[in-house]
């Protein structure tokens, strides 16, 4: 047997810190869990037509070699005009497209100000750049010119201002207007990720920047399709020169084998469905405001999205407050530092267009209880 017991150390620090993660099979339990906001995953409404041919299973190399195919490039250009974008690249997940995005553009002597609760793909993109980063305390404007002025203005010096549009661990949204004020101020290029408003912010699930018309304004945006797209990869959608950059020197593109077509069709499918389905917008607008008038007897965030917050500081009493709700029946899973700051454990609660109102308001009373 291997002597493996090294990692022992830090896998017994998690376990003191009752922050040990382990994998679970979702049971048949009511789901507040999941990224499926529009329900395309449970209700199964992604049916490519192939007509009479097989898609392939998989892409046999990465896009430079033998894996380029005529359904990614037309999906590719269905994204980008559904997105107001020039063009678009598809990734094979929302976390290889930031750290292809972040680790490749930004250069030395080049400067990233992001915000302090962006998620772990943009911090590992950053973390690969050779520029010196920055961040600023969570949509805190005042913040984030206070650093922009701290930048040295060089000539050929590059400034990239790096958020989300909708947070996952919070649900709350960005100043995206503010944000792109402050950027034509101190002349930086501004980076949205839109992974959790995709398919659900906006009349058509556009995303933010596009419901608020701001799409001339931004350098770059990732959009990705594991959450209310219902299937898999993600999309940096931005001009021609940016696509064909990151083709020659994102890392996480260029040395990854493609997606198949099997899942480039269901990416195209998606975009097809999801566009339309306005209703079931409308009826998580409708839970959203039922949870959010809702008195409970704990720390409530203010979240106009899917994702709804309940903290209860520390890894025990929300580990034990989620394992109650399991009991009863309802997939809720606690959020746990370090994942978030300690004092600020919480339970994500995701709303979905497929819950009924039934069902939000039996999860209310129980955490009345």
């Amino acid at each position: 047997m291997y002597n493996d017991e090294f990692l022992d150390k830090k896998l017994n620090e998690r376990k003191q810190q009752n922050a040990f993660r382990t994998l679970r099979i979702t049971e048949d339990k009511i789901d507040f869990c999941s990224n499926d906001y529009l329900g395309i995953v449970k209700n199964n409404l992604l049916q490519p037509a192939t007509g009479n041919r097989q898609l392939a299973t998989g892409s046999t190399g990465s896009r430079l070699l033998s894996g380029n195919y005529k359904l990614i490039e037309e999906t590719e250009k269905e994204i980008a005009t559904f997105h107001q974008a020039e063009t678009a690249l598809i990734f094979n997940s929302g976390y290889d497209a930031n750290v292809g995005l972040l680790s490749s553009v930004p250069q030395r002597g080049d400067t990233i100000i992001y915000d302090y609760l962006s998620h772990a793909s943009i911090r590992d993109g950053i973390r690969l750049s050779f520029a010196e980063a920055f961040s600023f305390a969570h949509n805190d404007l005042n913040d984030l010119e206070k650093k922009l002025n701290h930048v040295p203005i060089t000539i050929g010096r590059n400034i990239f201002v790096v958020t989300e549009s909708v947070f996952s661990m919070d649900g709350d949204l960005c100043p995206l207007q503010q944000l792109v004020q402050l950027c034509k101020k101190y002349n930086a290029h501004l980076i949205i990720d839109e992974a959790h408003a995709t398919g659900v912010i906006g009349e058509r699930g556009e995303g933010l920047v596009q419901q608020l018309q701001l799409q001339d304004e931004i350098f770059a945006r990732v959009h990705t399709f594991g959450k209310a797209c219902g299937c898999h990869g993600a999309a940096v959608v931005g001009s021609q020169r940016l696509r064909d950059y990151l083709i020659n020197f994102a890392r996480s593109f260029v040395y990854s084998t493609a997606l198949p077509e099997h899942a480039a069709a269901m990416i195209k499918k998606s975009y097809e469905i999801f566009p339309y389905l306005i209703d079931e917008r409308k009826y998580l607008n409708k839970f959203i405001d039922l949870f959010q008038s809702a008195k409970i007897p704990y720390e409530k965030l203010s979240s106009s999205t899917p994702i709804q917050i309940v903290v209860v500081p520390g890894n025990d009493a929300i580990k034990s407050l989620s394992e109650k709700l399991q009991q009863k029946n309802f997939d809720v899973r606690p959020i746990l530092y370090p994942t978030v700051p300690k004092g600020k454990e919480r339970l994500r609660i995701v709303l979905h267009a497929f819950n009924t109102e039934a069902e939000v308001q039996q999860l209310i009373d129980e955490l009345k209880k």
